[in-house]
């Protein structure tokens, strides 16, 4: 038997069971006993998993049935699901896995002898991760003639109703660009997939969730690379329901195996932060983990975006010593600096000394103690640019020979499997960074998170998967280029309103809430960000002129958010693409009285560098919204509510006497014991923003 790789031990399930499959055992399965699980359990002491004698399965969280026996491993014929097999064995086996650590894996076999299958499912736990298992599942046809198979389901589990209904969490994009988190509506109803929802819209976080006031279940993937599987949630008639799917057709030869991808299936209380960390554990271990950022990603920004396409670059500098007077670090020069996107070359009517003037941009922008940061939109290529003329061969096409469209810029999509365009992408980035100046880099685009299978045949793919699984290849490229030309610099990924694709994320230093649509998307992308890069984090809370009254900074400094804003002076663009909103982007004496003091109390406080405390606090279930950090010896508690006139608690205070303060309204509101859930009586409007410190000690 060859070598185990370090990324596909897991996937050799340990042990052989009856003869039937001969699973080739893992190096690091030290014990095996072929009697069966007393109870026909697998899991711990946290989640367990009960097979029944038709491998019907049921979930216990804390030994309390959480589901009822439900069929969650299925194989989808042409013909009808196979949902019953008959169990026949099963075995238990120790596991000492140098990635995960010590657990334990049980092996359930059972057959259909009506469809002619067998079915073999392997359930692992690891002591280091309790309340979550990994699956896998083979199904082998035993019969005589062909199966077509139209896909396999795992992990289909429903939730029974309960008072105050469910909440969900989604890590799949959707083009309508809708919020990761929603309470599940009646008519609830969300496919989840990880695959393409449109031409330029796809990927995304391979984790859903339903929870209720007592608990919830997650499901997932942990494959290496993306995988095209569903994750569909659903509001049914008794309850809400939550499944891992492959929609992929195949046929079975007779003796021929189908092997679905490891997924999860994790127990929990409160919302989702618990198994996105969870998520984020595992994955660390299996060598997947963001880049501890330089200090200068938690820095304040300041974007140019608020003069729009046809800015002028003296615009620009008239703006940066009002910017750098309100504490804001770095400069974005955004969307507009290039003739198109795909050549990326500069406009000559704005830099009419090309290179040279791009140079005197940073330089100036450094002279006024700023970071210069330059926008990109990679693997767009407009129509009419050089680069789709003369190099028409770095192309996506799809298995009929077409393109695939980028819908903002009109542009067609590049496959960043194909080395030319890595080559290309990775002198560009350079340029930027080595030559022009630029600390950091802007890269935008809802394309950017996932692309399409590439058919090209002058790639010559191995697959035509290639593309899918190679963008993380192709933005660990991108990010090499930045830090090998300036080892400091800031590497941010913005995949414009799409839920942030996983893979991707260890070539990125910062990652903002990419167009929010709202203050609550501000506040959910970012406790989701946090539990899926932790302490290693730089979540930026985007354009504050995008959040709810295009004012609520509240929203990023409470939840540890870099804090950011497009806003013009003296007076707004001339030319606006498109109609600016009432009163525009300019800074006005109030405005800029509101900008000063929040971007004093994000500078003063630096809450980003501190411990985001996501499991205190369910973000569907509790009222007001609440999230806390600890810092420097402080507890720092953000609640979010239209209008509230009543209680506070602030949860996670250790024992002692605690003084709070209001920081935003500079009043003290008294002293509150720790070590038990602490209240205050609180009234205000739209946030209340707290410092907890221990009581004698200056803050």
């Amino acid at each position: 038997m060859p070598p185990i790789g370090r990324r596909t031990a897991l996937k050799l399930i340990a042990g052989s069971v009856a003869g039937s499959m001969a699973w080739s055992a893992a190096p690091w399965v030290r014990a095996a006993t072929a009697a069966p699980a007393p109870d026909g359990r697998a899991g711990d002491a946290v989640l367990s998993i009960g097979f029944d004698k038709r491998m019907h399965t049921r979930v216990w969280r804390h030994g309390k049935p959480l589901t009822g026996w439900q069929p969650s491993e299925s194989l989808l014929l042409a013909s009808g699901d196979i949902t019953d097999f008959a169990l026949v064995e099963q075995t238990a086996h120790v596991l000492d896995d140098p990635r995960h650590g010590a657990g334990r894996q049980v092996v359930f076999t059972g057959r259909s002898r009506a469809a002619g299958v067998e079915k073999q499912v392997s359930v692992s736990s690891f002591d280091a991760q309790p309340g979550l298992a990994l699956l896998q599942v083979r199904y082998r046809n035993l019969g005589g003639a062909p199966l077509e198979v139209t896909g396999w389901r795992s992990s289909a589990y429903q939730l029974d109703d309960a008072p105050g209904g469910f909440w969900s969490f989604s890590g799949a994009t959707h083009t309508d660009r809708r919020d990761w988190v929603q309470p599940l509506a009646a008519d609830f109803d969300q496919r989840n997939t990880l695959a393409m929802d449109s031409s330029d819209y796809g990927g995304g976080t391979p984790v859903a969730n339903i929870w209720r006031r007592d608990g919830g279940l997650a499901v997932g993937h942990v494959e290496p690379v993306p995988r095209p599987l569903d994750m569909p949630v659903k509001r049914t008639a008794r309850g809400a329901s939550i499944a891992v799917e492959s929609p992929k057709a195949q046929t079975l030869a007779p003796g021929q195996e189908l092997v679905t991808e490891r997924t999860l299936l994790a127990v929990h209380e409160g919302d989702f932060y618990a198994p996105l960390q969870q998520y984020q554990v595992f994955m660390r271990g299996e060598g997947i983990e963001g880049p501890r950022p330089p200090d200068s990603a938690f820095a304040p920004i300041w974007c140019a975006w608020g003069y729009e396409r046809d800015f002028r670059v003296e615009q620009i500098y008239a703006t940066l010593p009002k910017a750098k007077e309100l504490g804001f670090e770095w400069a974005v020069l955004d969307d507009g600096w290039q003739t198109n996107e795909g050549d990326w070359k500069i406009d000559r009517r704005k830099f009419p000394r090309g290179d040279a003037d791009m140079r005197a941009f940073t330089a100036e922008v450094r002279r006024h103690g700023m970071r210069p940061r330059l926008w990109l939109a990679p693997l767009a290529a407009d129509p009419g640019s050089d680069v789709l003329h003369d190099h028409v061969d770095m192309l996506l096409l799809d298995k009929e020979g077409a393109f695939q469209t980028v819908t903002w810029w009109n542009a067609l999509t590049q496959c960043p499997a194909y080395q030319p365009t890595i080559d290309f992408y990775v002198e560009l980035v350079k340029k930027a960074i080595g030559d022009w100046g630029f600390e950091g880099i802007k890269l935008d685009g809802q394309h950017l998170n996932a692309v399409a299978p590439c058919h090209n045949p002058a790639h010559r793919h191995a697959s035509p998967e290639d593309s899918v699984t190679g963008l993380a290849t192709f933005w660990n490229a991108i990010y090499r280029a930045a830090h090998d030309a300036n080892p400091e610099a800031v590497v941010e990924l913005c995949p414009c309103g799409t839920a942030f694709a996983f893979h991707n994320l260890p070539a990125t230093d910062q990652f903002p809430s990419s167009d929010p649509l709202s203050s609550w998307q501000v506040r959910s992308k970012g406790k989701s960000i946090k539990a899926l890069i932790g302490e290693r984090s730089s979540y930026a809370g985007d354009h504050v002129e995008l959040s709810d009254n295009r004012d609520d900074f509240a929203s990023s400094v409470g939840i540890g958010a870099v804090i950011s804003s497009k806003f013009t002076w003296p007076k707004d663009t001339d030319r606006p693409s498109v109609p600016l909103p009432p009163g525009g982007f300019v800074l006005t004496d109030e405005r800029e009285a509101l900008w000063r003091r929040w971007v004093g109390l994000y500078n003063t406080h630096m809450l980003p560098k501190g411990e985001y405390l996501g499991t205190l606090y369910d973000i569907g279930f509790d009222k007001p919204e609440a999230h806390a950090i600890r810092k420097d010896g402080a507890q720092y508690y953000t609640f979010y509510a239209p209008r509230w006139d009543g209680k506070v608690e602030l949860r996670g205070l250790p024992a002692g006497r605690w003084q709070v303060r209001d920081l935003f309204n500079e009043t003290e509101l008294g002293v509150v014991d720790g070590g038990a859930v602490a209240t205050l009586p609180a009234r205000f409007e739209r946030f209340l923003f707290l410092q907890a410190t221990p009581a004698g000690s200056v803050a």
